[in-house]
């Protein structure tokens, strides 16, 4: 079967058109159109959020019918026309269309929304001014899911997945914190300390003894973190990997959702940075060629400012920091200033970008080592490589930077006696959804990249394990 997928136009697009908010509803009068097995879908979610449900519709459904009896809802009217519609929509927070004739919902959604007032035609988003996420309760705890409108069955069924994560007693906690609020607030008034006791909290016994219920445990727990003195400012130093987000480590992942400021660097996707805390100030600090925005004892010196101020400080590096990531030179720094730190590695450029076009780095019947090097020439422009041990032809050679000086690294390895036949792959972009790779030779490789018009980030495979790349069907 040949399925051709729906263009829909820029204003239509589900990825850009649709904002997240909350709205009260309490006590807000909600006009529902339609009485039968939709509005029943609708007029539980509204009820369950205290809404003032008024009800135009002709036929009733039974449910619908005992919401009316039992004083929870109110029929309004029957038939759905203009006159109305004009009489009823004046005044509602939200309404619903929610019959099953889609004119009809078409023509409340067109009334309403030169009334200004948000709208949602039920399963027909275009006309719709808002749509209702999927959506997950814990008491006060609401997650919504919302696929904007595109696919409702996918967000039902991430729904479905968030409601195994969550625990009962979520809501209790939520409950607590809120009922202890006014508390922190009065010992510490600057919100970066009250974050900090916060998060304190969540990670420790307290939490677990609040969702039990147990608020006088909790209180112990947070009455400690309230006396105990002010942690001052740590700096921490991860590995954001090679680039697809889901190779973050869980550790990386919590660290990012901490910090109170991260100085990132050049080849870290947008992706990436959108896991970061909301609320945390992004410093770029990264390094192109021939350009750096700020210089390597800079960043240092920004490091420690920044912790010796209190503050968090995450320093995030695409790969690992401690390969071609100058983590060494920036702990060193630390050490000197005293200032407390965490390191967390990340997977490697060479292993993610190797995995990820199918190249293994070993192989038994051609590479008994592996051996990373920089192609990034010095000032100079001289390549200072131990080309001997490169032409090793019993290992893979693994160049990060190298596509600037990739001609003369060819010209380099060729003269030191490997054949002008020995494979090469270049992987641009590894890990991510862009991600090209381009196989040739020593004596075609620089020509190809040129031709392809390669850009960084991109990593050069050299070896006889290009020959065993293996593409998943």
């Amino acid at each position: 079967m040949n399925i051709q997928p729906t263009v829909s136009s820029p204003e239509a697009n589900p990825e850009t058109g649709w904002f997240p908010i909350s709205i009260r509803l309490s006590g807000a009068r909600v006009l529902l159109v339609g009485g039968g097995e939709i509005a029943v879908n609708k007029g539980r979610l509204l009820l369950d959020h205290g809404a003032r449900i008024d009800i135009l519709a002709e036929d009733l459904h039974p449910v619908v019918q005992g919401w009316i009896d039992e004083g929870r809802a109110y029929h309004v009217g029957g038939r759905a026309d203009d006159t109305a519609l004009r009489s009823y929509l004046p005044g509602c927070r939200l309404v619903y269309a929610a019959t099953d004739n889609r004119d009809i919902n078409r023509r409340v959604a067109s009334l309403a929304d030169e009334l200004n007032i948000p709208v949602c035609a039920v399963d027909d988003p275009q006309p719709s001014s808002f749509i209702t996420p999927a959506q997950v309760r814990r008491g006060m705890v609401r997650v919504a899911v919302s696929t904007g409108g595109a696919a409702p069955v996918l967000a039902r069924r991430l729904r479905e997945q968030i409601e195994t994560l969550l625990p009962d007693g979520t809501g209790r906690l939520a409950a607590y914190m809120q009922s202890r609020r006014a508390l922190v607030s009065g010992r510490y008034p600057a919100v970066q300390d009250r974050k900090r006791i916060w998060e304190s909290f969540l990670d420790g016994p307290g939490a677990e003894a609040a969702r039990a219920g147990d608020e006088s445990r909790s209180d112990v727990f947070l009455g400690a973190l309230l006396d105990a003195d002010r942690k001052p400012g740590e700096v921490w130093l991860v590995g954001a990997g090679p680039g697809d987000p889901d190779l973050l480590t869980l550790k990386a992942l919590h660290l990012m959702q901490n910090a109170d400021s991260v100085l990132y660097d050049n080849l870290l996707s947008p992706a990436l940075l959108d896991m970061v805390r909301r609320d945390a100030e992004l410093v770029f600090v990264g390094k192109q060629r021939n350009r750096h925005a700020l210089p390597q004892e800079e960043i240092n010196r920004e490091m420690v400012r920044r912790a010796q101020a209190g503050e968090r400080v995450l320093r995030l590096k695409g790969g690992d920091p401690f390969i071609f990531g100058r983590g060494g030179e920036e702990i060193e720094a630390l050490v000197e200033a005293g200032v407390s730190f965490r390191l967390v590695p990340g997977i490697s450029a060479a292993n993610g970008c190797a995995a990820y076009s199918g190249i293994p780095l070993t192989h038994r019947d051609c590479a008994q080592a592996c051996l990373f090097v920089t192609g990034h020439a010095k000032a100079d422009g001289v390549l200072d490589l131990p080309w001997d041990d490169m032409a090793d032809r019993r290992q893979t050679v693994v160049i990060y930077m190298g596509i600037s000086t990739l001609p003369q690294l060819a010209a380099g390895l060729l003269a030191k006696g490997l054949p002008i036949d020995w494979p090469v792959a270049i992987v641009e972009r590894g890990t991510q959804p862009t991600q090209r790779v381009l196989t040739g030779t020593l004596s075609s490789i620089a020509q190809q990249a040129a031709e392809a018009q390669v850009k960084s980030p991109a990593l050069v495979i050299v070896g006889q394990v290009v020959r065993h790349r293996v593409i998943s069907p």
